[in-house]
């Protein structure tokens, strides 16, 4: 980790103190960065590609359709819990993640491929999906604790804020480059983009220079390993709120997608043509709050930030559920409350994935994250049919209300654990 060291003159009898150098002039953090916003930019055009080619070029059926959907989401189930034992046992974690992007760049580029040989299935799709889902578990687990070693442990809560913003620029910028791809260049050619994008990020791992000395604990096999981390996750009460809060979150706010472009569309009469508009103002609010993040953990520690934005997540969707009159102001509404939630978001993400750093034992971090990871994202199936039946039992409004207030409860786990009284930044 570069340093400089700043020597103050008023005090000559204090001792010399260590700051890290911007983030923006490490070499090794903007290598890393650009790395997953490659990667990510490229996932973001497959995810359009990839169901576009099954069913325009193979006639997948719905059933194929579900199975190839569900994919992607599999290997989080099965492998999210190992993934964080497996990162937890490595002396080095940068070339898991170099092999686990090579891996799914051949996934990738074998959907071209095996199209041009005329050898293109839905099954093929099946097995790619399937392929970089599980790359892309094992990665995740690993670029945790490697960001540890890339970047100085006062500038994580800003690292991880920069990843996020990667996220909202691809969540923006990805769909719009990916209709045109697939316009330009059939479906299956753009799928192409994805796997270049994976050796991109490949290389630009494998030129960051910074060594990693993390020292595994002894394991003890590798179901003791998940057992070690399920138990640190839930013993702790700063990281047992976190993942309660993250997993009430993640649950309503699935149920709450599973009907919300139908409410808007059905009920509030929003053009089909603008929903697209309302989710990149999402990603740019997303943007925006990766900026403002960075400042006001500074000023205030990720605790606060934490206890402040858990108390804004209800705000979108009480809007649609009470916004009335002409669409110009449905839209107005929608859209503000749109780009303040896409920033609260993504501050609450980043200060949650800062304290995990901070708190978690370093033995078992990657064991604790991905513990984490695996329930906030195993829920999100289970969200989403809730919320699908709910609504077609006692309808719409009163299933968008119910989300409100589910997501809502999230801010007691996270105003009753010490994150509260603790001052910690």
């Amino acid at each position: 980790m570069k340093e400089t060291l700043h020597d103050s003159t008023d005090s000559p009898s204090e001792p010399p103190v260590f700051q890290p150098i911007p983030l923006r002039k490490q070499r090794d953090y903007r290598l890393l960065w650009s790395a997953r916003t490659t990667s990510i930019t490229g996932s973001e055009v497959s995810r359009l590609a990839i169901p576009l080619t099954a069913i325009t070029l193979l006639s997948a059926s719905p059933a194929q359709m579900g199975v190839l959907t569900a994919a992607a989401f599999v290997p989080t189930l099965l492998l999210g819990l190992h993934a964080g034992a497996i990162a937890d046992r490595l002396r080095r974690h940068r070339p898991l993640m170099i092999g686990c992007e090579l891996v799914s760049a051949l996934a990738a580029l074998s959907v071209p491929a095996a199209w041009l040989m005329g050898a293109l299935s839905v099954t093929w799709l099946i097995v790619v999906a399937l392929v970089i889902g599980t790359a892309a578990t094992l990665f995740k687990a690993a670029n945790f604790p490697h960001l540890a070693a890339v970047v100085h442990a006062d500038q994580r809560t800003e690292a991880l804020a920069g990843f996020h913003a990667s996220y909202s620029v691809a969540s923006v910028a990805g769909p719009g480059l990916a209709g045109a791809l697939v316009q330009f260049l059939t479906a299956p050619i753009a799928v192409l983009v994805e796997g270049v994008s994976f050796l991109a990020s490949a290389f630009l791992l494998r030129s960051i220079r910074t060594p990693e000395r993390n020292e595994p604990a002894p394991s003890r096999g590798l179901t003791r390993d998940v057992a070690e981390g399920l138990r640190a996750t839930i013993t702790d009460p700063t990281l047992r709120a976190l993942l309660g809060s993250g997993t009430t979150i993640n649950f309503f706010a699935m149920a709450y997608t599973a009907v919300h472009m139908l409410f808007m569309v059905k009920v509030l009469d929003i053009p089909e043509g603008l929903l697209g508009l309302l989710t990149a103002v999402s990603g740019a609010g997303g943007l925006l709050g990766a900026w403002v993040t960075t400042r006001l953990v500074r000023r205030f520690g990720e605790n606060r930030i934490l206890l402040g934005s858990v108390l804004f997540f209800p705000l979108s969707i009480v809007t649609v559920a009470v916004i009335d009159g002409s669409l110009w102001w449905k839209l107005t509404m929608l859209l503000s409350t749109g780009l303040i939630t896409g920033g609260i978001v993504v501050a609450f993400a980043t200060s949650l994935g800062a304290v995990i750093l901070r708190d978690a034992p370093v033995e078992v971090r990657g064991r604790v994250n991905s513990t984490i990871n695996f329930a906030t994202q195993g829920v999100m199936a289970l969200g989403g049919l809730l919320g699908g039946l709910l609504a077609e039992l006692i309808g719409l409004r009163p299933v968008i209300w119910i989300c409100a207030a589910g997501i809502a409860l999230s801010s007691v786990w996270i105003w009753a654990s010490p994150l509260r009284t603790s001052h910690r930044h």
